[in-house]
């Protein structure tokens, strides 16, 4: 196992819920059991405050953490861009996530492929919020 990805999973300031949410999703991953739900307040198209839960391994954690993070106070559509690249990532432009969300490289790296379901179902969940 992978110390830097248990450090980033432990990382749970914004693993809570959040009440009086405006946007909600859970979404599972079919291939490994996975849950990912997610809870946004979306003021004027900028997430401002953002939830997760989910029953879901540490790679998927160590994901739902940093793009927790990357969210907050973010448009929309940064996000929605932001989804589709690290969706792309692992489709084969590696460069994408290094060019342009330094902030993922500890996650988003070549020995990780195969946990590749895992780390995008947070992606997958909040890409399905912000394009509703």
């Amino acid at each position: 196992m992978d110390l830097e990805i248990l450090q980033i999973a432990s990382d749970t300031k914004n693993q809570k819920p959040i009440i009086n949410h405006t946007h909600n999703l859970r979404l599972k991953n079919l291939i490994c059991g996975d849950e990912m739900q997610i809870k946004l307040i979306i003021e004027k198209d900028k997430i401002i405050d953002f939830g997760y839960d989910g029953k879901s391994c540490v790679y998927c954690q160590a994901s739902a953490s940093l793009l927790s993070k990357i969210s907050i106070n973010k448009k929309k559509l940064k996000i929605y861009e932001l989804c589709n690249d690290a969706k792309s990532y692992f489709e084969g432009d590696t460069e994408i996530i290094r060019k342009k969300w330094k902030s993922l490289d500890k996650l988003f790296k070549a020995k990780n492929f195969t946990r590749k379901e895992c780390i995008l179902l947070p992606f997958k969940t909040l890409k399905k919020i912000v394009t509703d």
